[in-house]
């Protein structure tokens, strides 16, 4: 019996130690600045991955995608994929810019791309811009009438 409860009273300390841990990790994520969705980085690239579910049957998932290259230049796109293949499949990419004291993204960027008769898409580009602004990558991902949306956090240009 006594092997038993001190089984138990491991566990639990361990249990709780754990949710110590965790919940000191979310809180370390939330000081970091963040506008509208989107953490303001240092980092050289961010990917961004559905933030909601899709409709139906067809869509399977979509990721955009923001990389800092040399020479103030930045890598923007993103991908849709599809269950099968669909009619009709797109993908819209907005780029957004935002200064550090900023409380919402610009529109900088964008375009649409659709394709018939695919299971897959894919958009990209590569963008001279502006430093001291953080840019991102926000996509909208379609397969027939199946819908998602993705975003990336903010990747800082000096």
């Amino acid at each position: 019996m006594k092997k038993g409860k001190l089984a138990s009273i491991s566990c639990t300390l361990l249990l709780v130690l754990c949710m110590f841990c965790f919940s000191f990790d979310v809180h370390a994520e939330e000081s970091r600045k963040q506008i509208d969705g989107s953490y303001l980085t240092h980092e050289n690239e961010s990917v961004g991955y559905p933030t909601g579910i899709a409709r139906g049957e067809d869509l399977m998932v979509g990721y955009s995608k923001c990389v800092r290259l040399a020479n103030g230049n930045l890598y923007v796109g993103g991908s849709t994929l599809a269950a099968h293949t669909v009619e009709r499949i797109g993908i819209a990419v907005l780029v957004e810019r935002a200064k550090e004291e900023d409380t919402t993204w610009e529109g900088y960027d964008g375009w649409i791309v659709h394709e018939k008769n695919a299971d897959k898409l894919s958009s990209a580009k590569e963008l001279k811009v502006e430093g001291g602004y953080y840019y991102r990558v926000v996509c909208t991902h379609s397969a027939n009438d199946d819908m998602s949306s993705s975003l990336t956090n903010g990747v800082f240009i000096e």
